[in-house]
């Protein structure tokens, strides 16, 4: 596994943006895909967007498409989430994940690293 930890959450205005960083140390970092989950209050945790392992193919969720752009720099052990233009329904715990593949998935159960997770408040 690889620990993970995530920080640049906050508090931001509709209409605003934050970048979101997921530091990564253990496993190798450049053999894992790379994926963001989040998870409101009262809701299951669902896919934001993904990844591969060198940085080529990414995918989105379909609410966030056009607004939210994932990368990494796999010499900095790095993967990011730069939001723009949030929305009140963006407001979550923001999750990283890693697995051991060249691309990443969508499927919470394809991942076996995690990160505790930061708060992303969007206040309307």
């Amino acid at each position: 596994q690889v620990q993970l930890v995530e920080s640049g959450g906050g508090l931001v205005q509709t209409g605003g943006s934050l970048r979101l960083s997921c530091a990564s140390s253990g496993r190798t970092f450049s053999n894992c895909a790379m994926g963001w989950f989040r998870q409101a209050p009262g809701m299951e945790r669902e896919f934001v967007a993904s990844i591969s392992r060198r940085g080529v193919f990414t995918n989105y969720a379909d609410a966030v498409k056009g607004r939210f752009t994932i990368s990494r720099d796999n010499a900095k052990n790095t993967v990011y989430l730069q939001m723009n233009s949030l929305k009140p329904e963006d407001t979550a715990v923001y999750y990283c994940a890693g697995r051991n593949a060249v691309y990443g998935s969508n499927s919470i159960s394809d991942y076996d690293s995690w990160g505790q997770g930061t708060q992303v408040t969007v206040s309307s």
